[in-house]
């Protein structure tokens, strides 16, 4: 009997989705003596909470990882893997219009004022746009492109420490419905891109809430948090993906390009190597080919090897139990101030 439940439960897990989001709102420059300070003012802030979706215009089909920004400021979000967004802006924000965008689609703006807190539905065109011919120095080999963006992270992105807001969601849900809810308020204390510091992360608000009559007898741990969604900063952390040991177990090609803000963004992808055993990763890079920045990545882990891949994110579970990832997808944004680039 107890097998037979324990095998439900494998199959069942197929239904389970987790999600994590993470957004940011930046403090740049703000030396490390203050950060006390700095908590204090987040923890009194007030927040009005804005949740839809974005999607194709014509199709209706979800844009994943689609950016929402609110004008003339540091807070941003990403959309869900459904399309759906939360955004949480403070009271005191004086801004009042949203700038929507997604790679290949029309950016669009939106008044704050015309949205509610609950249902939002926001649809965007497709962009058809030819690329003018440009003089800029491109190297042959996309590894070369990549290495070079890389080693010019010093120029490119913040040198002095800084502090975050973030707003962290978690989900777990079965099919369509939610299961379980996790939310924190974090403060996100982030050192220079050319520091060997870690960043480091203080909880100082959080709700959870379960619905345990929807959930299996099945009780896992897996990897996660807040803290752990730092470490996809790829320019910040290049070791866990891209370190000078592993770089060369990934093949790169050149992509497409296309223009981002007048950018011009050209579109790298990456998958290890076939002889390579390891669970790495594929995806796609974003690089300003002419600053040498990386914009955006989008990659997934490789989990052809699902022994490899559970031991990496299953950190808990019952000894019978066979667990293992069906999917985990990471997305990357950089956004621009004073010249510099940072996590957003």
């Amino acid at each position: 009997m107890k097998k037979n439940l324990i095998k439900k439960s494998m199959l069942d897990l197929r239904h389970y989705r987790r999600i994590l989001l993470l957004a940011f709102v930046l403090s740049v420059g703000i030396p490390i003596q203050n950060y006390a300070f700095q908590d204090v003012m987040a923890q009194n802030e007030e927040y009005t909470s804005y949740k839809g979706e974005i999607v194709d215009s014509e199709t209706n089909k979800p844009l994943v990882f689609a950016s929402l920004t609110l004008v003339g400021t540091n807070i941003s979000t990403v959309t869900n893997t459904e399309g759906g967004f939360l955004l949480k802006v403070p009271s005191n924000t004086e801004s009042t219009t949203l700038e929507v965008s997604f790679l290949g689609y029309r950016s669009k703006t939106v008044p704050l004022a015309s949205l509610t807190q609950d249902e939002n539905r926001i649809g965007l065109d497709v962009l058809v746009t030819e690329l003018p011919e440009v003089n800029i120095s491109v190297p042959r080999e996309a590894v070369t492109l990549v290495k070079e963006t890389l080693r010019k992270k010093g120029e490119n992105y913040l040198q002095d420490p800084s502090v975050m807001t973030a707003f962290y969601r978690e989900t777990i849900k079965k099919r369509r419905r939610n299961v379980s809810l996790s939310e924190a308020v974090v403060s996100i204390f982030k050192s220079p891109y050319t520091s060997s510091r870690r960043d480091v992360v203080q909880m100082f608000k959080s709700r959870k809430s379960t619905d345990y009559s929807k959930l299996d007898t099945l009780v896992l741990k897996l990897q996660g948090g807040p803290f752990n969604a730092l470490y996809v900063d790829v320019m910040k952390y290049p070791e866990y993906i891209f370190s000078e040991e592993s770089i060369d177990d990934y093949d790169f090609r050149f992509d497409r390009s296309t223009r981002i803000n007048d950018r011009l963004i050209y579109v790298i992808s990456f998958n290890q190597k076939d002889y390579i055993l390891d669970p790495l990763y594929r995806g796609e890079l974003f690089i300003d080919v002419e600053k040498k920045v990386l914009t955006s990545a989008i990659y997934s882990l490789n989990i052809t090897n699902r022994d490899k891949a559970s031991r990496l994110f299953v950190r808990k579970k019952p000894r019978n139990a066979d667990v293992y990832p069906v999917e985990v997808a990471y997305r990357v944004d950089y956004r621009e101030k004073n010249g510099r680039w940072y996590y957003g």
